[in-house]
């Protein structure tokens, strides 16, 4: 192997692949994780660190690996973050820390992220005890949401001695882990469940079934049962629709719901009671990862998959990976193509969506060039399901409940960006309630910087 290609990692076969929802990437072996790590030069100034919104020490768990010795590239990992295995899998990496790899100017950067898998992986399989917390505060804290931000702020505070509550709404912890990213790119069973325990192995507790804003309110929390802070990582939930004609007829999903339905109720699996509609053509409107998720998992259920998407694939805001992923599968792209209008039957069923091609024109404010409809350029798109996949906001269930707590137009939580505190005092919020739809690493490292803050003000 040059030192200028990575360590090629083990895939299914697409055509296998696409019929059924086990994982796509197999990870790398043993050896093969020492032959990549060997690639590492181990920079003096290590810029993939600065890149990384959580600041893991990327050579020095590398160079554990590099000499085999996985426990304690394990036990580097942990000390920054508590879901190694997730972010292995679905971080970002070729915009974040991959991006500044040396080696990536002349050939390939290292895979820091498969690498971080393996190191997630080993943890999990061998058991590796990383439940080390300092003594007991005797101070309860509580945390609003199990996604990835509340995780890992929960994490943090109970390594320094506090008495974490995590309150979930779901009846299963994880959050978007859980309903959003699908099985075949995130196995729930092994890999989310093992890293919620790992933060419940910390002395955290969990207690889901609880809708922060109807089961009980914040101000409840602090005044009647004595939590001296509260964080709000309660994500961003509530989808977003297109508001042309049709988007009420039978066989229209916002993609938050087509996900939920089939990854957290587990439609996919024979036995399981969950309604969900696929039919035999479905167009997914969007082209981030949650459109790829929803298409491929489509696929999976039997469907001819469309992507529609008004610009082209070199904006398409999706990870390559899934991008290629997708395609290799059977995905069509109908690219520089805008949804008009949903066409139904007498009965209310989708039967096709009219559609109106595209031409970029000059950027926009995102920098990106603005999609301009090309007049006359009408045609129908033969479809039975439409999935909308334009994006989340804030549920606004929260701020409606929790007097004094701001919001902006979004309906987001307004908070501090480096501490995380809201406009009430002790109540800090991370991650997609905060940002908006965003990724699990910002969302981890808003996680990060909150528990930071409360323990400084609780420690005062």
């Amino acid at each position: 192997m040059s030192m200028k290609q990575r360590v090629p990692i083990a895939e299914q076969d697409p055509k296998v692949r696409a019929t059924n929802f086990e994982e796509v990437c197999l990870g790398y072996t043993e050896e093969e994780a020492v032959e990549e790590a060997s690639r590492c030069l181990n920079c003096k100034k290590p810029m993939c660190v600065t890149k990384c919104p959580v600041a893991i020490d990327i050579p020095g768990f590398i160079q554990h690996v590099k000499n085999k010795e996985f426990v304690e590239a394990v036990k580097v990992v942990a000390k920054y973050s508590a879901l190694p295995a997730v972010c292995g899998r679905v971080c970002p990496q070729e915009t974040q820390c991959e991006s500044k790899c040396i080696l990536g100017i002349k050939g390939d950067a290292i895979a820091i992220g498969k690498l971080e898998r393996f190191v997630g992986d080993y943890s999990r399989v061998h058991s590796v005890d990383i439940s080390e917390t300092k003594p007991k505060k005797g101070i309860k804290v509580a945390v609003i949401g199990s996604g990835p931000s509340g995780l890992t702020c929960a994490g943090d505070l109970a390594k320094e001695g506090y008495d974490v509550t995590i309150f979930e709404a779901l009846h299963e912890a994880g959050g978007v882990l859980v309903y959003g990213i699908p099985q075949f790119r995130l196995p729930k069973e092994t890999v989310v469940k093992h890293e919620v325990e790992n933060v419940k192995s910390l002395g955290v507790k969990l207690e889901t079934n609880v809708i922060v804003g109807r089961t009980v309110t914040i101000n409840q929390l602090m005044e009647d049962e004595s939590f001296k802070a509260v964080f709000i990582g309660s994500g961003a939930g509530l989808p977003m629709f297109m508001g042309i004609p049709g988007e009420n007829l039978n066989g229209v999903f916002s993609a938050n719901e087509f996900l939920t339905r089939n990854n957290l109720m587990k439609a996919y699996k024979e036995g399981y009671q969950t309604p969900i509609r696929v039919g035999t053509k479905v167009a997914v409107v969007g082209g981030g990862n949650v459109a790829m998720d929803s298409v491929r998992t489509a696929v999976r259920l039997g469907a001819e998959g469309h992507i529609v998407y008004r610009r082209s694939l070199e904006e398409l805001p999706a990870r390559a990976e899934e991008v290629h992923h997708a395609i290799e599968e059977g995905v069509i792209m109908d690219l520089l193509v805008n949804p008009v209008e949903i066409l139904g039957d007498e009965k209310g069923n989708v039967i096709g969506m009219k559609c109106i091609k595209m031409e970029l024109g000059e950027p926009d404010a995102s920098g990106r060039r603005r999609p301009i409809a090309i007049k006359g350029s009408e045609f129908t798109l033969d479809v039975d399901t439409v999935i909308m996949s334009l994006g989340t906001s804030p549920n606004p269930l929260i701020p409606l409940t929790t007097e004094g707590l701001s919001i902006n137009k979004k309906k987001c939580i307004i908070a501090e960006d480096e501490t995380g505190l809201t406009s009430i005092d002790k109540v800090y919020a991370g991650g997609d309630a905060v940002s908006g739809a965003a990724t699990v690493i910002l969302a981890m490292e808003a996680g990060k910087k909150a528990a930071k803050s409360i323990n400084e003000m609780l420690t005062k």
